[in-house]
């Protein structure tokens, strides 16, 4: 029997979407398709300009039009259930990364399809208070909970966090912990130099920010912690590489008082596609922070130590765990703009205690590893034939 493993991947966004659940995406299948395996992606096309099927470094891509209607992050695919059957007959075994709505009706097709269901949660479902975020939070946990007692297996990004997720906890006898997948390029010294003289004012510290700005990531907390940095490092900047003014919040429009506050201490990139940039501004700066409330694991905390830079995260189920493993940053108190501000002034003084070189954080985070753990679920799980 061959070793050859056809997966059907279901999702919501991929290329040219760029996000970090994408990322780690992109990253598992195009490994895959390297080591001989067949991968298909069946999502939105989210933008009309793009092909409803290509290639792209060996993996097939297959979007369905979706008519331009706003559902916050969602969009409606008529043809769905349609195409995804057709596609699940045709592959070995699916993977799903949750949450999603589509949850249910892909495990129900898998299961008429007798297909087993690979699962990859990228963290629960958190809205805000009242009545209709509640109910729509409580069905997506039914959907959650209809397709995990079918899947073949769960995976978690760490054990921290699937002990501590409303969405894994009950079913703890199916998670798999794989890391996720950390890929970054070297740095160029020259080019973090020069971005560095170009940020940095009067040799001032440069705190980095990698992300959306999105409420659940509270950069609001980042910037009010100037008023605690600036005592000792009153020059500092923070610069956030990310796209900021998003169209399924508000954020960007909440946060302008905080934002117009410290605007001489801020610099806004917006949306940054290319890694090697990402790699020299990891270089660049002096420390990156993410003051999240929750957060599954945020693979830019890897990618920064990888070049160089030391982490301030909160102390977060999932969250923390990078900074526990290796030791390159400290973590800080939630919620607590006073206590990051004090966690950064006292990473900024002591950093060279927390560097830690390059291939002991490969070694902590083996992509090979990450890449084994899902080849062999999938193998294990596939119907052939």
């Amino acid at each position: 029997m061959s070793d050859k493993v056809k997966i059907l991947i279901c999702l919501l966004y991929y290329l040219p979407h760029r996000t970090g659940m994408q990322l780690y995406i992109e990253r598992i299948s195009e490994e895959l398709v390297r080591r001989g395996h067949e991968v298909t992606i069946l999502c939105a096309r989210h933008k009309p300009e793009l092909p409803a099927e290509e290639t792209i470094n060996g993996v097939r891509i297959v979007r369905l039009w979706a008519p331009p209607i706003p559902i916050s992050r969602g969009m409606i695919m008529p043809m769905y259930p349609f195409a995804a059957y057709q596609l699940i007959r045709q592959h070995d075994v699916v993977s799903i990364h949750t949450p999603m709505l589509e949850t249910a009706l892909i495990s129900f097709l898998a299961r008429v399809a007798g297909r087993k269901i690979i699962a990859t949660h990228h963290g629960d479902l958190i809205l805000p208070e009242g009545g209709a975020n509640r109910a729509i939070t409580d069905i997506m946990f039914a959907f959650f909970k209809y397709m995990a007692r079918a899947a073949g297996r769960l995976v978690a990004y760490s054990q921290d966090y699937a002990d501590n997720s409303y969405y894994l906890r009950p079913f703890l006898d199916k998670v798999n912990v794989i890391y996720p997948p950390i890929h970054m390029p070297a740095p160029n010294p020259q080019r973090a130099a020069e971005l560095r003289a170009q940020w940095s004012h009067n040799g001032g510290p440069i705190i980095g920010y990698a992300g959306r700005f999105v409420e659940e990531k509270r950069p609001d907390l980042l910037m009010k912690s100037l008023d605690v940095i600036n005592q000792k490092y009153p020059n500092a900047r923070i610069v956030f590489a990310g796209e900021y003014d998003i169209p399924y919040e508000n954020t960007w429009e909440k946060y302008q008082p905080v934002v117009q506050k410290y605007k001489d201490q801020l610099i806004f990139l917006g949306l940054i596609k290319d890694m090697q940039f990402m790699a020299d501004f990891f270089a660049a700066i002096d420390v990156l922070a993410l003051t999240s409330d929750s957060e599954c694991f945020a693979l830019v905390q890897v990618e920064a130590m990888l070049c160089g830079a030391p982490v301030v995260m909160t102390d977060t189920p999932g969250g923390r765990v990078p900074v526990q493993v290796t030791g390159m940053g400290k973590l800080t108190q939630p919620g607590d703009a006073q206590a990051i501000g004090e966690t950064i002034v006292d990473v900024l003084d002591r950093r060279a205690e927390y560097v830690k070189p390059r291939l002991y954080i490969e070694q902590c985070f083996s992509f090979k590893e990450t890449v084994d753990g899902y080849e062999a679920l999938f193998k294990e799980y596939a119907r052939r034939g």
